[in-house]
């Protein structure tokens, strides 16, 4: 027994036994590796999908503020076609890099409100008319000049005679002529 070497023995069973174990364990290990990477790649995807539609949100949100201030703008100016002047000139205004709306024209950059104001001095068309009327206009009923006697809602319903519903109209007629001269 003295050339046997005990320790030698044991320890070559012991690293037996670990080899032996740590392939059984490796398949699984493998395994549970592979699913953590696919889950991992899997979150990633999802994080770079999310990314894309924060970025796709906030740009149609700046669209939309944008788009909401250049209108409002408009309306102030007494823009009549409100969406058809900002069809206009949409495409002229940008937000620049400190995050003011400006607008890019033949001058240079410029202030929004400056760039519309010339655009609603240069295009008149935009505003409301003038001159309310012009042919193709209807005339008006005028008022009566007599001292007829006055119309009660009561006296307004279905199935008046022609006469009567001319004489409320001319009423009608009257009492809004008066309100807008301020009588």
């Amino acid at each position: 027994m003295e050339g046997i070497d005990v320790q030698a023995i044991v320890r070559q069973a012991i690293q037996e036994f670990v080899s032996n174990e740590q392939a059984k364990n490796e398949p699984a290990h493998r395994a549970e590796l592979q699913e953590e990477r696919k889950r991992r790649e899997q979150l990633e995807r999802r994080m770079n999908e999310l990314v894309a539609e924060n970025k796709r949100s906030r740009q149609a949100a700046e669209e939309a503020e944008r788009g909401s201030a250049v209108r409002a703008e408009l309306q102030r100016l007494g823009v009549a076609k409100i969406d058809l002047a900002f069809k206009v000139v949409q495409d002229g205004i940008v937000r620049a890099e400190d995050g003011r709306l400006v607008a890019r024209g033949d001058s240079g950059e410029m202030p929004v409100k400056e760039y519309l104001a010339a655009f609603v001095n240069e295009n008149p068309e935009f505003l409301p008319a003038r001159i309310a009327g012009g042919t193709g206009m209807t005339a008006t009923l005028k008022a009566p000049a007599t001292g007829r006697e006055t119309v009660s809602m009561e006296q307004i319903r279905p199935g008046m005679s022609a006469e009567e519903m001319q004489r409320v109209r001319e009423e009608i007629v009257r009492v809004a002529s008066q309100t807008l001269r301020g009588l």
